[in-house]
């Protein structure tokens, strides 16, 4: 399809392959095709946006994205492509796309659909969406057919290393592992331990201290935690629940849906009747005798958290709910390796990092209601100094008597407009029974008795204000319900309402080791909002905050707050 126009029409290219292709060279070739389709037409091409190795089930591309946004600014009047799936293989995006086009003004011309409308986005978007789950389910039986040859689905695995072999016609095994022998060591080394009564935090400390390099991973931070150890023992995860390394080989245990909101893969675990299960002898790293030691110490460890929380609900420990239980709960960090802090007691607070992998030198602990008081204590001091609640109850009753005067002012234009309209219905009745009729004066009188009704309904609306009348001891109630805050956070009818009001103004408090004492520093909104309390000379200065020792607390107020920082 040839379009003509009579001046130059701007175009833009996008192209796109999958990693599935692997061929760089696709890229060029999309844009080759292309760039004729526009000089066939006369279009001038302005601008190419390109995702190399990128799946088009999800529309986080940076050229995709690129593309979109460059089109909101008017870059081109027409998108070409290879076809409607380089855009996206998924109907919502598609659709989406086609939307925003078309609102922008926008054409989509492909070389394989040409000018793309209504009936291709629906067509081709279906189209796309089943090729999608067709190959899912094609690779899933692929992957299938390997796991019960006892080759590797992906991912090798921490003690193995791949073992590829040449073929006769030039091309090498695929999916084949052997053990890996200094990776497998330490693996025994890992059983043993903790078979010997060594936890899993403990092993990844004296690992860490050790300078042995952790698993790989996309997430990893290089160093060993006690979640690499341990891991999950019903999703098999974690170097403990490794069934491979005692020659069994366990596959499709967890299933991958993409989250419509995030885009991103969330797991679900399978019923174990969807399991596939293979012996492979030849991988085993670790004896059975050993295997199902460290499996009944597991199980043994399990029942006995059960039960203490079964005994003690409110005893701190794993597996809790997802609910914060305290004010700061997962929002304090450390200040010197940047981890977060957690319960290590009853009472106190400790950086998990130093705890679980012995990376971070800082092991100093504080208490969890001092943290919280030191919090608390500033905004006790800010918000009831005398002069600031001064202010407030003046502003308070200057923009209540503000509301009353604007009030009494649209209620008595109401009532003005209401007597003159009642006037002149008067007048027009007068004037009737006074044999003065005329047909203008029916038109006349309707009109004057909507508005009267419309005035009517407005004064019902508008109750008349009262006088403002300010308890004489407001500030001493403000005064006591400011300091009772600790309490009301900790209470158990107000805990969990006032605790989540307060922790959506804070970003995090970080903990920084300190002379005499350990200094906080607050992040968030609740930091500009007590900024705005402190004059500028207090806003640099230090202050004690009880206790008789110098307790100093940065504030840091969150974006788009001025100042940005300030000291307690």
């Amino acid at each position: 399809m040839t379009f003509k126009a009579s001046s130059p029409v701007r175009a833009a290219v996008y192209a796109r392959y999958s990693s599935d292709l692997q061929r760089d060279a696709s890229i060029e070739d999309q844009l080759r095709v292309c760039r004729k389709l526009c000089a066939d037409n006369g279009w001038l091409v302005t601008e190419t946006f390109q995702d190399r190795a990128s799946s088009g089930s999800f529309d986080l591309r940076p050229g995709f994205q690129g593309l979109r946004q460059a089109a909101m600014r008017g870059g081109f009047d027409v998108v070409v492509a290879e076809a409607l799936d380089r855009f996206s293989r998924d109907q919502e995006h598609i659709a989406g796309f086609h939307k925003q086009m078309s609102f922008q003004g926008i054409r989509i011309v492909t070389k394989t659909e040409g000018e793309i409308n209504e009936m291709h986005v629906g067509l081709g978007g279906t189209m796309a969406a089943l090729y999608i789950k067709h190959l899912a389910q094609k690779t899933h039986r692929g992957l299938e057919g390997r796991v019960r040859d006892g080759k590797s689905a992906g991912g090798i695995g921490y003690g193995y290393k791949v073992n590829r072999q040449a073929l006769p016609e030039g091309s090498a095994t695929a999916g084949d592992r052997v053990i890996h022998e200094a990776e497998a060591a330490i693996v025994r080394r890992i059983f043993r331990d903790y078979a010997a009564g060594k936890s899993a935090r403990t092993i990844a400390v004296a690992l860490n201290a050790a300078g042995i390099p952790s698993p790989a991973s996309g997430r990893s931070s290089g160093t060993w935690s006690a979640s690499t150890i341990g891991g999950n023992w019903k999703r098999g995860t974690g170097i403990l629940n490794n069934e491979l390394y005692v020659g069994k080989l366990v596959w499709n245990r967890l299933h991958y849906r993409k989250d419509p909101t995030t885009g991103k893969r969330v797991s679900r675990l399978n019923p174990p009747e969807d399991w596939v299960v293979e012996e492979v002898p030849h991988l085993g790293i670790v004896d059975h005798a050993l295997w199902e030691k460290v499996k009944a110490r597991q199980e043994a460890t399990r029942e006995e958290i059960f039960e203490s929380r079964a005994e003690n609900p409110d005893a701190p420990g794993i597996e809790r709910g997802h609910r914060p239980r305290y004010l700061l709960s997962d929002l304090v960090r450390c200040g010197c390796c940047g981890g977060g802090y957690s319960m290590i007691s009853k009472s106190r607070l400790g950086c998990s990092t130093a705890r679980n992998k012995g990376t971070c030198g800082y092991r100093r602990t504080i208490l969890r209601e001092e943290v919280e008081e030191r919090v608390l204590s500033g905004l006790r001091e800010r918000l009831m100094r005398p002069d600031l609640l001064r202010r407030f109850i003046e502003e308070f009753q200057r923009e209540v008597q503000r509301g009353r005067q604007e009030a009494l002012a649209e209620r008595a234009d109401l009532e003005r407009r209401h007597v003159r309209v009642k006037k002149a219905i008067d007048s027009i009745i007068t004037a009737i029974t006074e044999g003065m009729y005329s047909p203008s004066m029916k038109e006349k009188m309707d009109a004057l008795e909507a508005e009267r009704a419309e005035i009517e309904a407005a004064l019902a609306r508008t109750e008349e204000p009262s006088p403002v009348a300010m308890h004489p001891g407001i500030a001493a109630v403000c005064e006591k319900k400011v300091a009772a805050l600790s309490t009301a956070l900790n209470a158990d009818d107000t805990r969990v309402e006032a605790a989540m009001i307060l922790r959506g103004l804070i970003e995090k408090v970080v903990i920084h080791p300190g002379p005499e004492t350990q200094g906080i520093d607050l992040y968030g909104e609740l930091g500009a909002i007590l900024a705005l309390c402190a004059d500028r000379e207090a806003t640099h200065a230090d202050a004690r905050l009880g206790g008789g020792r110098s307790r100093q607390v940065t504030m840091v107020a969150g974006a788009g707050f001025e100042p940005a920082a300030f000291r307690l």
